[in-house]
């Protein structure tokens, strides 16, 4: 597991409110939560830090709900970011505050390809691209 619980349930919250989205809907929390199996109160703090980092939108009123302003410029490293920060693409792996380039821990060179490449992999992938996937797998509902 590289990313946190949070993290994996951002995903897939943005996954879900991005398809509706894309239908021109909007979407609740307690439907977001049933969705990607996640407890109610919990998926509400993950939306609200989601909005707050202005990953996603949000609108009140009857009308309103959670949305996805252009899913094919949002990428999965803008909600790892927005969620666990950066330390997946930067920290240490033995938490060492002064592992760099210049003076690395024992397991900076093997670690820091691996970091790179994640950073590369996640810049990649579009959500409209998961988007395009779930609606042909439905991967995560019920």
């Amino acid at each position: 597991m590289i990313l946190s619980k949070s993290c994996e349930y951002a995903i897939r919250a943005a996954v879900y409110i991005g398809y509706k989205t894309t239908r021109g809907e909007k979407t609740g929390i307690p439907e977001i939560a049933d969705a990607v199996g996640s407890p109610m109160h919990f998926t509400g703090k993950i939306l609200q830090t989601l909005s707050r980092k202005k990953v996603i939108s949000s609108s009140k009123g009857p009308n309103g709900g959670f949305f996805i302003e252009d899913p094919t410029s949002l990428y999965l490293v803008d909600i790892i970011r927005a969620v666990d920060g950066n330390d997946l693409f930067s920290s240490c792996v033995m938490g060492l505050k002064n592992c760099s380039d210049s003076k690395p821990c024992p397991m900076h060179s093997q670690i820091k390809p691996i970091r790179t490449q994640l950073l590369i992999e996640f810049s990649k992938k579009s959500i409209h691209e998961l988007i395009q996937d779930y609606e042909q797998n439905k991967y995560f509902l019920k």
